[in-house]
């Protein structure tokens, strides 16, 4: 830290308890009273420095004790006086960012001006700020940091602004121009030519490049608001929006101790995470505190970690902050709801009435900010979502993204017996259908659902199973749900008919597929033996193998369903004929398609043809009969 020695005297002053005095030989004819200090002086050292105390020298009346004078708002106290008087005696005086401002304020106070003296305590103060202080990184800080103490003089006086100033741009430019001794903090001692000390001899090393965050952890120790008008200097001067927000983001894990409950080991690893905790801080300055890092921060995708964010709204909750500082809490979440992981989304409810176990409504309103955005922005349409995304690609959309994680939170969700069924519905509802490529996401939250929630009615549960499409079932997930005992038998039947028809389709295409395969083995045949892409043929044999497998078992999947399909309708045949009307017709009819024609695969449309066929020939056989008999019994009758 630079400094500066003031006056050539020895210091004459020594102190007894709560007194000072002066051994200079002659008896003091004046006591200065500064708090509970009490100093026993000379008047000419004081009238000669100071205005002020010229004239309360004068003003001062004698007592028994001599002269009184009671000091009680000279800034920096008793400690102040005391290096005060000394100046005015000409003791020997250092000058150090930490008492020149305290010493500049009680100079403008006691008006130590030049009139009184060449080289007054104002004057020698202002050099020191000027030519020492403000040219240097860390004497900045620290005498930005004792203006706390006496906030109205360094204002008056501007300290407060020039050293703000002064940090803002040093904090702008890149630190390694300024070398030695600005970034004298960050790494071991340079020379003023850049190099690297050792012992005091230069090295010729020089020392590594600064990254943008080297002021982060000096600028946490100020105040809130002295931090606030530092990074508001450091905005008007250019200061790119992604440092700012590391350094609200350092600021408010370093007094937050909420936000550092959940970090993990990389995090607490890392050379940015704050060493100590502002603890002591009350819920009520937290509170505070939070609020204005809100403020803040700028209102702008990405600047922040998502889980960062996540923090400050499940800290925000917990504390009680305002409504709107926890609305744009949300809204900056949804922003890069994308981010997200499904950790982040499961936040407990810190309500008084805990309706529910985490809070659902919370993370609803995040998803509406976020598809506010998505189609304010020109998100993805249904047209625009391409095959390679639908088949669950690295390349997934935000929107799909968040349908997934969404459909993660439901699961997570579903087992709470007091989450209510219109809040379980509103929000698997409020993500759009063209996010969704499969719906087995969801399909596996509504069975979680209705297994924690085996009260509910038939029509409850019909009305819980018409959120998921039937038709974006996996196959996997058309196994499971066909023989879930929990879904409605509308319901079952509807994924027994979808899953028929996709494996139709799956197996046409694989038809097709091989067929195209066999016509370009030809092709490799007759055209392509004498050339080097003989690896092209090898490889479509492994996958005309590979196909022909998948369809052997895609049959034998189809021969299962069709003994299902045929059970379903023996069962429901036996009930109609019990009851004596058609049960399955007003089935079919109230399932608005053909179960009959629908619900059997290409294999038993083959059947049929061939019964037919076979009824044909059987007719034609008794016609055939019959007309025999008919010539023979005319032969008889002959």
């Amino acid at each position: 830290m630079a400094c500066m020695k003031l006056g050539s005297k020895t210091d004459a002053f020594q102190r007894k308890g709560q007194a000072w005095f002066c051994t200079t030989g002659l008896p003091s004819d004046i006591v200065v009273e500064v708090e509970e200090m009490t100093f026993h002086l000379h008047k000419f050292p004081l009238l000669s420095r100071s205005e002020v105390m010229e004239k309360l020298i004068a003003e001062a009346s004698e007592g028994e004790d001599g002269c009184v004078i009671k000091l009680a708002d000279i800034p920096g106290g008793a400690k102040t006086f005391e290096l005060v008087a000394k100046f005015c005696y000409g003791v020997k005086l250092e000058l150090t960012a930490a008492n020149v401002v305290y010493l500049r304020c009680a100079g403008e106070h006691l008006e130590m001006t030049e009139d009184y003296g060449e080289g007054n305590l104002i004057s020698q103060t202002e050099v020191f700020l000027n030519q020492v202080v403000l040219r240097s990184w860390k004497d900045s800080l620290k005498a930005l940091q004792t203006c706390d103490d006496v906030l109205s003089y360094a204002e008056e006086l501007k300290i407060t602004k020039r050293c703000i100033d002064s940090l803002a741009v040093k904090a702008c430019t890149d630190p390694n121009l300024f070398g030695w001794p600005v970034v004298e903090h960050v790494g071991p001692l340079q020379s003023p030519g850049g190099s690297i000390l050792w012992n005091g001899i230069s090295t010729g090393a020089r020392p590594k490049h600064s990254s943008s965050d080297w002021w982060y952890d000096d600028a946490s120790s100020l105040s809130l608001p002295l931090y606030k008008r530092l990074i508001s200097a450091m905005e008007s001067q250019g200061v790119k929006q992604e440092i700012i927000a590391g350094s609200l983001t350092y600021y408010a894990k370093k007094y937050l101790p909420g936000l550092n409950r959940r970090q993990s080991s990389t995090e607490s690893s890392n050379r940015l995470a704050p060493v100590g905790l502002g603890s002591s801080l009350s819920e009520e300055h937290q509170k505070l505190l939070l609020e204005e890092i809100d403020h803040l921060l700028p209102m702008q995708k990405g600047l922040v970690p998502t889980k960062f964010l996540f923090g400050l709204l499940k800290t925000a909750l917990i504390l009680r902050a305002s409504p709107s500082c926890i609305s744009d809490l949300e809204k900056r979440i949804g922003m890069q709801l994308d981010q997200a992981t499904l950790e982040d989304l499961l936040m407990p409810n810190f309500s008084y009435s805990m309706e529910t176990l985490y809070n659902v409504d919370c993370v609803q309103r995040i998803l509406e900010y976020f598809l506010a955005m998505d189609q304010g922005t020109g998100g993805e349409s249904p047209c625009s979502i391409d095959d390679e995304q639908l088949m669950g690609s690295p390349s997934l959309t935000p929107i799909t993204m968040v349908a997934k994680l969404i459909d993660g939170y439901l699961a997570e969700v579903a087992p709470d017996v007091n989450l209510k069924l219109p809040k379980f519905q509103a929000l698997a509802a409020a993500v759009p259908e063209y996010a969704r490529p499969l719906d087995d996401g969801l399909y596996r939250a509504i069975d979680i659902y209705l297994k924690s929630h085996p009260w509910l009615g038939e029509s409850d549960r019909e009305q819980l199973c018409r959120l998921m499409d039937c038709q974006k079932l996996s196959l996997e997930a058309c196994t499971h749900a066909a023989q879930n005992e929990r879904l409605p038998l509308r319901i079952i039947v509807q994924v027994l008919f979808f899953e028929q028809l996709q494996l139709r389709t799956s197996i046409a295409g694989c038809f097709l597929v091989s067929d195209n395969l066999d016509g370009g083995s030809r092709q490799l045949r007759s055209g392509m033996v004498g050339t080097n892409e003989g690896g092209g043929w090898a490889t479509a044999v492994r996958e005309n193998q590979v196909l022909k497998v998948g369809m052997d078992s895609m049959r034998v999947r189809v021969s299962e369903l069709e003994k299902e399909c045929s059970n379903m309708r023996q069962e429901i045949e036996k009930l109609g004929r019990s009851k004596g009307s058609s049960t399955w017709g007003n089935v079919s009819k109230k399932f608005g398609f053909k179960l009959k024609s629908q619900m059997c695969s290409a294999q038993e449309g083959s059947v049929s043809n061939q019964n037919k066929i076979n009824g044909k020939a059987l007719k034609d056989d008794k016609a055939k009969e019959n007309h025999g008999k008919h010539k023979k019994n005319l032969s008889i009758d002959e």
